[in-house]
C-alpha cells in the first residue's frame, strides 16, 4: 500500500494507521522539513536541500536523490515510489512522496 506525505503537513499527521505506520510517516514528514545541519545533536540527520532554488524538472531529480539516500539512512522502513514538487504564486515549494511501508502486515 502507498502512502502520500507533503511537507506542507506538517508534522501532526493522523490517519488511521497502525502505530508503527503513524511513526514511518511522521519521520518522513519531519525528514522532508528539516534541512542537513540544523538538528541539534544530529547534524547529519535531514536533507542537504540541493534542489532548492532550481527549476523544477531538475529540483525533482536532485528531491529523488536526496529523499531516497536520506530513507536509506534515516527511515528505512519506507521506500520511496513517486515525487512531486509544487510551487505556490509566492514561490513557496511543497513536496509530496509517495512511499510504501516495507514489510507492512508481514509482523516483520
Amino acid at each position: 500500500m502507498t502512502y502520500k506525505v507533503n511537507s506542507a503537513d506538517g508534522y501532526s499527521l493522523a490517519f488511521g494507521q497502525s502505530k508503527e505506520q503513524l511513526s514511518v510517516l511522521q519521520n518522513i514528514a519531519l525528514l522532508l522539513n528539516t534541512k542537513c545541519g540544523t538538528a541539534p545533536m544530529y547534524r547529519e540527520f535531514g536533507l542537504p536541500m540541493k534542489f532548492v532554488d532550481r527549476p523544477l524538472e531538475v529540483a525533482e531529480t536532485i528531491a529523488f536523490s536526496e529523499i531516497s539516500e536520506a530513507f536509506a539512512l534515516f527511515e528505512p522502513r519506507a521506500e520511496l515510489k513517486n515525487l512531486y514538487i509544487e510551487k505556490d504564486k509566492n514561490g513557496k515549494m511543497s513536496i509530496t512522496v509517495e512511499v510504501e511501508i516495507k514489510d507492512e502486515g508481514s509482523g516483520a
